[in-house]
């Protein structure tokens, strides 16, 4: 909806509105590539944030893992399996503590799903390219900023069950 200016005289919306207004057909083109790359995998959209998480963070146990990508431990288990059926993930002893299980991504996996985000970085790249180094710092810094409010969010949801 337009906005009046102190001069009486109508604008658009600001550019903090455009950006919000952008973000949900953004959002929702990236969840659908990753819905089509969890499918070329044979694997479900929660399996593939799990790979991801697993490439993000390193390995880690699968009640993390389950608290990550939102499951009950007993789905998180199955996804796990599921992941090790496909080749993508494996367990492996905590070195640090025998009697723990990790969840470790396998090279196999990651160079698969990699692979198929190959289109999408380089077109990111090219995209990026427009921007100066100050407007990539704005960037990096609203993202990371973004990622926090968006964790706070997940996290007052789930507390809200």
């Amino acid at each position: 909806m337009p906005s009046s200016t102190q001069h009486g005289q109508i604008s658009g919306p600001s550019l903090t509105d455009q950006v919000i207004d952008a973000l949900p057909d953004w959002i929702t083109h990236l969840i659908q590539i990753n819905s089509l790359v969890a499918d070329r995998m044979g694997l479900v959209v929660t399996d593939f944030h799990c790979l991801h998480v697993l490439q993000q963070d390193g390995p880690t146990t699968t009640g993390a893992l389950a608290n990550r990508v939102g499951l009950t431990p007993g789905a998180a288990s199955r996804m796990v399996d599921r992941l090790v059926a496909a080749g993508c993930v494996k367990r492996v002893s905590d070195a640090a503590d025998r009697r723990r299980v990790l969840v470790e991504a396998t090279d196999e996996g990651l160079e698969r799903a990699n692979a198929h985000y190959a289109g999408l970085t380089a077109r990111t790249r090219e995209d990026l390219a427009a921007f100066g180094e100050d407007q990539l710092r704005a960037l990096l810094q609203f993202i990371r900023l973004s990622e926090c409010s968006a964790l706070a969010e997940v996290r007052r949801l789930r507390a809200e069950r």
